[in-house]
């Protein structure tokens, strides 16, 4: 029991943190959640983790759903209630009142220089989510080249990533994956 509540108190204590640096929605600190879970507690391997982000991603709702899934694979329903609590309830008690001040300061320089900081801030966190998912998933040479191929469509053209999506689900049911 003991070994439990340990580490339930570690979750609750990492997602409470992580709530408060996740600038851009919980996925922009998938990094650090991926550190904790697979080199710091060993709650997973990191295909583990990679195969529960790309499940909530997958499924309709909120990308916030992988934290759930992190701890329902943890700590089972206790785990996973906590995890999506501690993940979205502190954040969003200080952001509803800091929005109120923030409001306040429409017109200000400085707000619009954090406002323009948090862009690039956002970008980079999310960035070094994709460069974590894809160091997981991507363990051949085919699904690296998968990888490439989809930034590139949607980085350089306007084609949406669900054909590459379509185009690499085709080609694992073809067992050519």
């Amino acid at each position: 029991m003991k070994e439990s509540f340990d580490t339930l108190a570690t979750i609750a204590l990492h997602f409470t943190l992580l709530s408060f640096l996740a600038v851009g929605g919980a996925i922009s600190v998938a990094p650090e959640m991926h550190r904790q879970a697979v080199d710091v507690s060993h709650w997973m391997t990191s295909r583990q983790f990679a195969d529960l982000v790309a499940i909530a991603q997958a499924a309709p709702g909120p990308n916030v759903l992988f934290v759930t899934l992190i701890g329902n694979h943890v700590a089972g329903i206790p785990g996973a209630l906590l995890a999506t609590f501690c993940m979205c309830g502190p954040a969003c008690t200080v952001t509803y009142f800091a929005a109120k001040v923030f409001d306040r300061f429409k017109e200000k320089r400085w707000r619009k220089a954090v406002q323009a900081g948090l862009v690039p801030l956002s970008v980079g966190l999310i960035a070094s989510t994709a460069l974590i998912i894809s160091k997981a998933a991507d363990h051949d040479l085919a699904t690296f080249a998968i990888t490439i191929l989809t930034f590139a469509i949607t980085y350089w053209t306007r084609i949406s990533p669900l054909y590459a999506l379509g185009a690499a689900t085709a080609a694992g049911v073809a067992g050519w994956l």
